[in-house]
């Protein structure tokens, strides 16, 4: 296991000076009375771990454009079959990450199980790539979603300004940042609300497409099969588009160390998460087709908004808002697991330590979620979000697979190591094969994106050395990163998880 190197740029002066044995300085030369322990504290229960799993996993794609897997599989039939393979296969890599998660007891997800596994390097290449690009570019992509539908209501009869848009997007973020900074109770309980209103929009949908079906309106399931034949990258490229879709089942595990009974609450939290999405999906899907043909679908830029208006009248101008409330809850269970994710790469000396900090009356890793802050705000102000996450896509599956193929050679590496929840092997191997396939996918589809994506992704590699490896730095490097690292922390009113004075 990685520890922070004693001399490292990046992880040196994490401390403020005198913070030794957990006593920190005066501020304002007054001594600072009571003691508390400052830790990340167990909140996660077992509805807040399925609202976070849930509420991240179902966006704005379900709503507005499941387009890509029917583009490419050319009939309803096969589209309705590739949507329920995509979440028994996206089961299968949660139930695999669901024994990581109970094995290795630590928040961090991927990162974590790949540290465990491959070392040091690999992990921080994955940190850094998610901490500069992935994560902001993903968190502006679906902020961006979140602005333009919550909109939608305001500019029927006409085209939104995008400065509107990144305005109350810019707005958005900013609440969803300070939410979590704030309080971990909070973040989860408006994520449980969020979560319902994604399932009572899927509900709009799915409810009147049953009753079209009692109703006989079946003309665009008969000869479902029938239609356009697929390529033979159609139905891979449909395969990618459905897992896809299903990302974000691995959220639960990036905050382990806070969930409640992690034992029985992750795998079980995880299963009901999956069950109801990849049901809810395909339901979805289902009821599509109950109203609008597979030719009418692939014309729509949103095919909610398009079936609602068929069949709900009024009512379908509430659809951009619950889409809008969607995206809010992605953005807000986004950004609440990947703090953690940097926290945890602070604390094994792959970050700057004051990521590894928490707000000593909060109890939140306030420095991790800021981090995020102007990362994203650059990111939403700037170039093509699209092409960049289109760069990258390929890393998201290379470290996923990775992390559970780290799970089969930990069974034959480690085979008395404690696991409470155990998966038949099978269910890792092929959803590792699965992984590696889509990465395979990508640089056979799209050489140039992958490959920019790709060198993209080595650059972590020289910062590797020089940020951790090396040791030898300038002292006046040092000495300024120290200062900066401490007045940060009395500005923040952070410290180390462990037993503190309270500011």
């Amino acid at each position: 296991m990685v520890r922070k190197p004693v001399v490292s740029t990046i992880s040196s002066g994490g401390y403020l000076q005198g913070n030794v044995n957990g006593k920190l300085p005066s501020l304002g030369g007054k001594e600072p009375p009571g003691q508390e322990k400052v830790v990340l504290k167990k909140k996660i229960t077992l509805l807040r771990g399925i609202s976070i799993i849930i509420g991240t996993i179902i966006g704005a794609g379900i709503f507005i454009s499941p387009k890509g897997v029917l583009q490419n599989t050319g009939s309803v039939g096969m589209s309705l079959i590739i949507w329920t393979v995509c979440g028994v296969l996206s089961l299968f890599g949660a139930l695999s990450y669901a024994e990581l998660g109970t094995s290795i007891k630590k928040s961090g997800g991927h990162y974590t199980y790949i540290l465990e596994v491959f070392g040091p390097l690999p992990a921080f290449v994955r940190v850094w790539v998610e901490l500069l690009i992935v994560r902001p570019a993903a968190t502006a992509v679906i902020s961006l979603a979140f602005g333009r539908y919550i909109l939608e209501p305001l500019f029927i009869q006409c085209e939104i300004p995008e400065l509107a848009i990144k305005l109350i997007t810019a707005v958005g973020i900013t609440v969803v940042m300070v939410l979590n900074s704030m309080s971990v109770s909070w973040s989860t309980r408006i994520q449980i609300f969020l979560t319902f209103c994604k399932l009572t929009a899927i509900l709009i949908i799915i409810v009147p497409g049953v009753m079209q079906l009692i109703k006989g309106q079946t003309q665009h399931f008969k000869d479902a099969f029938s239609g356009r034949d697929a390529s033979i990258m159609g139905l891979p490229l449909a395969f990618y588009y459905g897992m896809y879709a299903y990302a974000g089942w691995f959220y639960l595990n990036f905050v382990t160390e806070e969930v409640e009974n992690p034992e029985k609450t992750v795998p079980l939290a995880i299963c009901i998460s999956m069950a109801v999405v990849t049901v809810g999906y395909v339901l979805t899907n289902v009821a599509y087709f109950t109203t609008i043909s597979a030719e009418e679908l692939l014309l729509s830029n949103a095919v909610a908004v398009t079936f609602s208006e068929r069949l709900l009248g009024n009512f379908s101008l509430a659809v951009p808002i619950f889409v809008a409330l969607s995206c809010f809850g992605s953005m807000n269970g986004g950004v609440f697991a990947v703090s953690r994710l940097f926290y945890v790469a602070s604390r094994e000396g792959h970050l700057p330590e004051l990521l590894s900090m928490i707000h000593v009356r909060k109890h939140t890793p306030l420095p991790a979620v800021i981090v995020l802050y102007p990362l994203t705000m650059i990111m939403l102000f700037s170039g093509d979000l699209y092409s960049l996450l289109n760069f990258l896509s390929f890393a998201r599956w290379l470290f996923i697979g990775l992390a559970v193929a780290g799970l089969i050679y930990l069974r034959y590496k480690r085979p008395d190591m404690h696991r409470p929840f155990k998966v038949p092997l099978f269910i890792p191997a092929l959803f590792s094969f699965t992984c590696f396939f889509m990465v395979a996918l990508s640089l056979y589809s799209d050489p140039f994106s992958t490959g920019i994506g790709f060198i993209i992704t080595l650059t972590g590699v020289p910062a590797y050395y020089l940020f951790i490896i090396w040791d030898k730095k300038p002292k006046w490097f040092r000495r300024l990163s120290d200062r900066i690292t401490r007045t940060l922390q009395i500005i923040l009113e952070v410290v180390p998880e462990e037993d503190c004075h309270k500011l």
